[in-house]
C-alpha cells in the first residue's frame, strides 16, 4: 500500500512540475519598431503534406463535434522557411460548438482562434508580434510589416506543428471551387456555431435568386496619424490591428463581419460570417456565444488585439508565437465538460491543456485516465468527507486566480 501511494505521489509531483512549467504561458511576444506596411510575399504552395487530411464533423445532441488531424487537404508553402522555423505535424484537434447557435445579447471579442475550416484547419488571425512601446499595438500578420513565413493560403505553422489560416485559405477555396458567380460554399464553422463563407453572397440577403456580389467589410483605416510618443507614429496604414475602426454601414457586413442571410446550406436563413478580401479578412468578433475550445489563454483577447490576460498589456488576441509555445494554458469550462485550460482541479495529474500540449496518443490518454481514477480513489480513502468537499473549490483554484490580493490574481493593466 505504501509503495502504491508513493508511486501515486511521485506521479502527482511530476504532473505539478509539468503544470507549473506550462502555466507560465508562452514567452513574451516579440517586439518590433517597424511602423510601416511592407509587401506580403506569400510562399508558393509547392509542398504536399506528408500525411493525409483527416476530419470528421457530426452533430451529437445539441453540439457539432469537429475532429481533425490539422493536416490541410491542399499543398502548402515549404516549412520551415526564413520567416517561420516550424514544421507542420499532425494534431489532435477536437472542437465542440453549438449545433443550434443563438444570437447573444452583445458581440463577443475573439478570444483565440475564430473558428475551424471544413478541412479541420483552424482560423487563427492574430499573431504574437507587438510594437516595442505602448501596449496594445499588435501587428497585423497580413500587413507584410513582419515576415511570418506565410504561404499562399495565408497560413503558417505554430511551434507545436499546428498549421493555421490567417487569411483567405486559397488552397481550400480552390478545392471547394469558389466561384464569383455563385454564393460561396460553406468553408467553416465559427466558435459560436454559426457558418462561415468566403467573399461572395447574395445581393439581397433575403432572396436566393438575387445577383451574387462580393461582400465588403465595414472596417476602414483610421484617418490621420498614430499618437506617436511611446506609441508608434506614422500614418494609419494597416501595419497594426489598431489602425482599423468599424464604420457602420460603410460595407455590406456588420462589426462581426456577418449578416442574416439565406445561404445554399440554410435556405430558411441564418446568421453567417463572411471572410472578406479587405481587413479583417477573418472575422474578429462573435455574434453568438463562442465555445471555450477555441480559447488560447486565460483572459482571452480584446476586439482589436488587446489581451487582457497579460500584465504588460501586449499579449495578442491569439498569442501564437511563431518562435515559442503556441497556446497558453487557458480556457474556461466548455459545453462538453472540463475545459482544456484554466486551473486544474486539485489532485488532477495532467489537465487537459497539458495533455494537448504533449500531444498524447489515445493509448497514453487512456492510461492517464486509469491512473487518475486510482489517484481519486486513494484521495477518497485518505481524506475526510469535509476535506473532500473543501477540495472541490479551494480559494486558490477559483476562476480568476483567487480572492483579491491572492497570488494568481489577474494584474491590472498598466496605465
Amino acid at each position: 500500500m505504501k509503495k502504491k501511494l508513493a508511486t501515486i505521489s511521485a506521479v502527482v509531483a511530476i504532473g505539478c512540475i509539468v503544470l507549473f512549467t506550462l502555466a507560465q504561458g508562452p514567452p513574451p511576444p516579440r517586439l518590433h519598431k517597424v511602423i510601416e506596411k511592407g509587401t506580403l510575399t506569400p510562399r508558393p504552395a509547392t509542398a504536399a503534406p506528408d500525411q493525409k487530411n483527416e476530419v470528421s464533423i457530426e452533430v451529437v445532441g445539441d453540439q457539432r463535434i469537429i475532429k481533425s488531424n490539422g493536416i490541410p487537404n491542399h499543398k502548402t508553402g515549404v516549412f520551415p522557411n526564413s520567416g517561420n522555423p516550424n514544421r507542420i505535424s499532425s494534431q489532435s484537434h477536437t472542437y465542440s460548438i453549438p449545433a443550434n447557435p443563438e444570437i447573444a445579447a452583445a458581440p463577443t471579442p475573439m478570444h483565440g482562434m475564430f473558428g475551424v475550416a471544413i478541412n479541420g484547419v483552424p482560423f487563427d488571425p492574430g499573431a504574437g508580434e507587438f510594437y516595442d512601446g505602448a501596449p496594445g499595438w499588435q501587428y497585423e500578420p497580413l500587413s507584410g510589416a513582419i515576415d511570418l513565413g506565410i504561404d499562399v493560403s495565408h497560413a503558417h505553422v505554430q511551434p507545436t506543428g499546428k498549421y493555421h489560416y490567417h487569411g483567405l485559405p486559397t488552397g481550400l477555396l480552390d478545392s471547394v471551387k469558389l466561384d464569383p458567380s455563385k454564393h460561396s460554399p460553406l468553408i467553416g464553422w465559427a466558435a459560436d456555431g454559426f457558418p462561415m463563407y468566403a467573399v461572395y453572397g447574395y445581393c439581397d440577403p433575403n432572396d436566393a435568386t438575387s445577383k451574387v456580389q462580393k461582400l465588403t467589410s465595414s472596417y476602414q483605416l483610421k484617418k490621420g496619424d498614430r499618437p506617436g510618443g511611446d506609441a508608434p507614429g506614422g500614418r494609419y496604414d494597416g501595419t497594426f490591428v489598431a489602425d482599423y475602426e468599424y464604420v457602420a454601414d460603410s460595407g455590406d457586413l456588420d462589426e462581426c463581419c456577418g449578416r442574416f442571410t439565406i445561404t445554399p446550406d440554410f435556405p430558411e436563413g441564418t446568421y453567417a460570417y463572411f471572410m472578406t478580401e479587405a481587413w479583417p479578412v477573418v472575422p474578429r468578433m462573435y455574434r453568438g456565444t463562442p465555445s471555450a475550445d477555441f480559447r488560447h489563454g486565460p483572459g482571452g483577447g480584446g476586439p482589436l488585439g488587446v489581451f487582457a490576460g497579460r500584465s504588460n498589456g501586449r499579449g495578442p488576441t491569439g498569442s501564437e508565437g511563431v518562435g515559442g509555445p503556441a497556446n497558453g494554458p487557458g480556457g474556461m469550462r466548455g459545453p462538453s465538460g472540463p475545459g482544456r485550460g484554466g486551473p486544474p482541479r486539485p489532485g488532477q495529474i495532467l489537465p487537459n491543456f497539458v495533455q494537448d500540449e504533449l500531444n498524447l496518443s489515445d493509448e497514453q490518454k487512456q492510461k492517464i485516465e486509469t491512473l487518475q481514477k486510482n489517484v481519486d480513489e486513494e484521495l477518497r480513502n485518505i481524506l475526510t468527507k469535509e476535506q473532500l468537499e473543501q477540495l472541490k473549490s479551494p480559494p486558490g483554484f477559483r476562476p480568476g486566480g483567487g480572492a483579491p490580493g491572492e497570488r494568481g490574481q489577474r494584474p491590472s493593466r498598466p496605465r
